[in-house]
């Protein structure tokens, strides 16, 4: 049977239909009668028959004729809004929407399952489990722990113990006793109360990695969860079953407990859910389930492993701007960085080693300048692997810092099975990943702003001997001048998001949470600046590649070629002005799905084995890329590098 999501006046409703042949109209009238129906004053309204509407699509906009059929004009369970007439056309109603929830509309059910066991989550698990590519199960031990632990609540109300957020209120009220028959009052009413976040919800993804993170913490056992609750938490995530969680209300301290109550919300029919079958629809189910960091923690895992990747390429894209710049390698020899042995300086220097001009990879464009009278290269060509080194070692030190998080129990009271008690303490406090999250931003920033200089070398004329703005006929033509602005602007809008959140504290809850961390704000900005570090990389790319066009016929190394090919598959040369915006987003999306990385990194290991010994330790971020894991990456035989 085929559902419609249709939102009217700042509501979702899901109206199914039976018969495909019924029309637009019907669809509106439907969803105004159901909406009339819900409204104690019926919205305003007489009758149905009064409401004079227009029907729209969510995505796109387009206006739909109410006379069309639904087969015709929709997609099942597609998102729709009535307009009723009199009422402002405003496009506000799409924030309201969680943004990319059409995206869901062909979701597939994963078929592969990672069991959590509260112990062994990794941030790169919880980054592919909010992409749907995998549903969840307990293991058997996980299991034991959490029937173990409830068997401690149910004793505690049997024997009507003073614990605090069992049998009494919370926060300012933990003196508050609360009678047995109100307990279960107690715990709706928590959830009912705490859910008061504001602003735009978490997209998908996102909502899938708080909702498996917060299951991955209550399995261990320490929250006295009931077996049955976790299961059917767990089933609403394999059904892909999304409650609606404002981004914006936490403090990160006493968990995040706003964004957690919204969590809950759902799971006792309240509030509003999503899943790629039901469209918005209702649901149903205390303070196991909101007490925790997972908000700042889910966040923080996606903004890890988003600066890995871009931290990564950002070599990439710096090396092929040397080339282009006709920089010397020299700054990258290998006695250099062993006198200062950070371990992210010298990964860094040893991939500029491996795409560079050598006798593995020789260059045509560094041949045609070997004999320059130049001695040293700009700051942001010859410090690439101090600066972007340090950034690998900030990034490897907050991974640590968010693992440790993925696997640890931020619950208050803390359940001791095997002690057969509760505890009070205060793991829910979100200063760790709040101060972490903050040094990744400082940490990821630099990327972009040694960027943004890189693409000023790029587009000046007397800094590159290139085109001014990297095009011909300049004048008539303007090239990369407001993209290098682009790039100025994000770089500049980053520094202000850089100002650590966690320095902050505001007491709350009648001053019983006196300290805060306010770490949702850190986990939010990381991710903003880390977007804003991509979308600088990809500008510098684009201006890279076009430099290339201007070096021609001569050709650079083969991997540095690769990559250029992977970006002229999507973006054509500049040959005169035209929309740029599309070919920014276009590198973007090579960034964000690591497409430089996948044609760069079978010649860098390639140069790593043949290049050093195998006694030598790694370092941490080389055995982060994983350029293999999950992926069957074909390494380059000799006669092709």
């Amino acid at each position: 049977m085929p559902r419609y999501t249709v939102h009217v006046r700042g509501e979702w409703l899901a109206v199914p239909c039976q018969d495909a042949q019924l029309t637009v109209g019907w669809l509106g009238r439907e969803a105004v009668r159901r909406y009339i129906k819900n409204k104690p004053d019926n919205g305003g309204f007489g009758s149905v028959d009064d409401v004079h509407f227009l029907v729209r699509r969510c995505k796109g906009l387009g206006l739909l004729d109410n006379g069309d059929r639904l087969e015709v004009a929709l997609e099942d369970n597609e998102f729709v809004e009535v307009v009723i007439e009199g009422d402002a056309m405003s496009p506000d109603f799409i924030p309201s929407q969680p943004e990319g929830v059409y995206l869901y509309s062909k979701y597939r059910e994963p078929e592969k399952y990672i069991d959590l066991d509260g112990d062994s989550l990794t941030t790169e698990d919880l980054v592919n489990l909010g992409k749907g590519h995998y549903k969840i199960k307990l293991t058997p031990t996980a299991e034991k722990r959490v029937q173990k632990s409830r068997e401690v609540i149910d004793s505690i109300i049997k024997e009507k113990t003073v614990v605090y957020g069992i049998t009494t209120g919370f926060g300012k009220f933990a003196r508050t006793v609360i009678p047995i028959n109100k307990l279960q009052e107690l715990q709706v009413n928590l959830v009912r109360s705490h859910s008061s976040g504001v602003g735009k919800p978490l997209i998908p993804e996102r909502c899938r990695m708080l909702l498996a993170l917060r299951i991955n913490v209550l399995a261990k056992g320490y929250s006295g969860i009931s077996l049955e609750t976790l299961k059917q938490v767990i089933e609403m995530f394999n059904a892909s079953c999304l409650p609606y969680v404002p981004e914006k209300g936490t403090v990160g301290a006493s968990g995040d407990l706003a964004p957690l109550s919204h969590l809950a919300l759902g799971l006792i029919g309240e509030g509003k859910m999503w899943s790629p079958k039901s469209g918005w629809a209702d649901a149903k189910y205390g303070l196991a389930l909101i007490n925790g960091t997972q908000m700042i923690t889910s966040l923080g895992c996606e903004a890890v492993e988003r600066a890995s990747a871009i931290a990564r390429q950002a070599d990439i894209v710096a090396a092929l701007t040397l080339e282009v710049l006709k920089g010397t390698t020299k700054a990258f020899d290998t006695d250099i960085h062993a006198l200062r042995p950070h371990r992210g300086q010298i990964e860094v220097a040893f991939r500029f080693r491996s795409l560079l001009d050598s006798d593995h990879h020789p260059s045509e464009i560094a041949e045609s300048h070997r004999f320059c009278d130049r001695v040293q290269d700009a700051y942001t060509l010859r410090c690439c692997p101090q600066v972007h080194g340090v950034v690998n070692d900030t990034i490897a030190f907050v991974k640590n810092i968010i693992t440790i998080e993925l696997n640890s129990a931020t619950d208050n009271p803390m359940v001791f099975a095997n002690r057969g008690e509760t505890i009070s303490g205060g793991n829910f406090h979100g200063e760790y990943p709040a101060k972490a999250l903050d040094y990744l931003a400082i940490g990821i920033h630099e990327l972009a702003a040694i960027s943004e200089r890189r693409i000023e070398r790029l587009c000046n004329p007397s800094l590159s001997e290139l085109p001014a703005f990297l095009v011909a006929e300049g004048g008539l033509n303007s090239g990369f001048m407001i993209a290098h602005c682009t790039a100025a602007a994000l770089v500049s809008e980053n520094k202000a998001l850089c100002h650590p959140s966690s320095v902050d504290s505001l007491s709350t809850s009648a001053a019983t949470e006196d300290h805060v961390s306010m770490g949702g704000w850190a986990a939010r900005k990381a991710l903003r600046v880390i977007e804003h570090v991509e979308q600088v990389l990809a500008i510098e790319l684009l201006a890279a590649c076009q430099g290339i066009e201007f070096l021609r016929p001569l050709k650079t190394t083969t991997p540095l070629e690769k990559v250029y090919d992977l970006v002229r598959s999507v973006v054509r040369p500049w040959i005169k002005d035209r929309f740029m915006a599309p070919d920014i987003e276009a590198a973007h999306r090579l960034l964000l799905e690591q497409k430089v990385w996948e044609v760069a990194a079978p010649y860098i290991e390639k140069y790593r084995m043949e290049h050093i010994p195998e006694s030598r330790p790694l370092s941490p971020t080389a055995f982060s890329l994983k350029f293999l894991h999950k992926k069957s990456t074909k390494i380059p035989e000799t006669e092709d590098l």
